[in-house]
This record gives structure tokens, sequence and C-alpha cells, in this order.
């Protein structure tokens, strides 16, 4: 049964940081997935990279969905309105662009999906509230103005839910910094599972990285009442 798009949008916040990675290896991304949600992150997002991709993603969802039915993995690099329903007719929970298309948004919202476009500007965020996007994806995060540029948005547009990737950092400083502007939650590649770790097979280590950003950003919130 698809999981409710309300839901994934609560759980996402609720863990604060999403893992988005990629491996053309179906085992490879099954240890690494299952990592991210033992570390309290089981919103994933899987990007849309090469040959075969769909068949890569349609053989792991269907291993979780046998396994793992807790787990919400959904896709990003997604550009175009066929991509994006292919991958939603194989069990993707939500679709991540690095651009605002309003045709992924329109087909997202026909099947009841989240569709997370990616926005650097405020006209490109108040078009994606227009399509209906409940969360923005600030990309690339740092170029586009940082926690500086969030907090310029969220003065006269307060309702404005946004999550950055690329420039936040796996840390309590950064985190800070972000969560402190108003991000509700934060996109995380390769400084969280790193590219060593996962050619070591280290499955443990990833597990721990992402435990420590998820209480990271917990104990942050904690902080501020």
């Amino acid at each position: 049964m698809p999981i409710d798009r309300t839901a994934v949008l609560t759980a996402l916040e609720h863990q604060g940081v999403c893992p988005v990675f990629y491996h053309p290896d179906p085992d490879t991304a099954l240890n690494v997935i299952r990592a991210c949600a033992r570390g309290g992150a089981p919103v994933i997002e899987f990007t849309n990279r090469g040959d075969f991709a769909v068949d890569l993603f349609a053989d792991i969802a269907k291993e979780l969905a046998r396994t793992d039915p807790g787990i919400v993995l959904g896709i990003g690099s997604v550009l175009d309105a066929g991509t994006a329903a292919l991958y939603l007719n194989r069990a993707a929970r939500f679709v991540v662009s690095p651009a605002l298309v309003e045709e992924v948004a329109v087909v997202c919202n026909r099947r009841r999906v989240a569709y997370f476009p990616g926005c650097g500007s405020v006209r490109d965020i108040t078009e994606a509230h227009a399509l209906g996007c409940d969360i923005i994806k600030l990309f690339p995060g740092a170029s586009v103005g940082g926690p500086d540029f969030v907090k310029a948005v969220m003065g006269p547009m307060p309702w404005t839910k946004i999550m950055p990737t690329g420039g936040v950092d796996p840390d309590a400083a950064s985190i800070a910094k972000w969560f402190g502007a108003g991000i509700v939650a934060a996109g995380m590649g390769s400084k969280l599972v790193t590219d060593a770790a996962v050619k070591a097979g280290d499955w443990a280590g990833i597990e721990a990285s992402v435990r420590s950003a998820v209480e990271a950003v917990a104990a942050f919130r904690a902080g501020r009442g």
C-alpha cells in the first residue's frame, strides 16, 4: 500500500536529515538504505543516475516492501513528467528535482505524492507553492544564499518549508546555523554517506554517521524549546 503523502512529509520533518545517495549495485544500495534507517532516517532519497536506474530502483523498492516496509524511499534528480511517472509506478514515495518543473508537480499531485522541487529564488518558491508543493528543496543550498537566504524568505513568507541540499554538513555547528535560520529538513549526500564507508562496506559507520546527524537536529530543536 502507498504511504500517505502527509505521513511522508511528517516523517521527513521529524528526522530532519534526508540521506541522498546512489549506488549501481542493488545489494550495496540496500545495505546503505537499511543503515540510514537504523540510524534514524528511514526517509531516503535515491537519485536517478545513469542507464537502467529505473530498473535498479524497482528491484530495491520491491525488496524493501518485502523486508522493510517502514522505509520511505523517494527518487531524486527527476526533470520530466515521463521519468516521474516511471518511478511512481515503481513505488517512489516522493519525487525530488534540482529545478522547479511544473509538469512533474502535476504528475505527482495527480497521484497525491509529495514533490520537492529545486528552487533558487523567491519566484521559484512562490510558483512551487502555487503548484501545491509542501516542502521546497533549496538548491544548490549554499550557492543561492545559504542560511541568510532562508531567513530572508521566512520573514515575508513564514509558511514556507525549506529543505536545502548542498551546503549543510552533518555537524552540530552547520545544523544549528541552518535550522536556526528556519529550515525543516536538510538533504545530505556524500558528507553523510561517505564514499569511503560505502567502499569499505562499513554499514555500522554509516548508521552511526546518520544517527549523529539526526540526534544533532533533535538536540538543536530541543534547545530552542
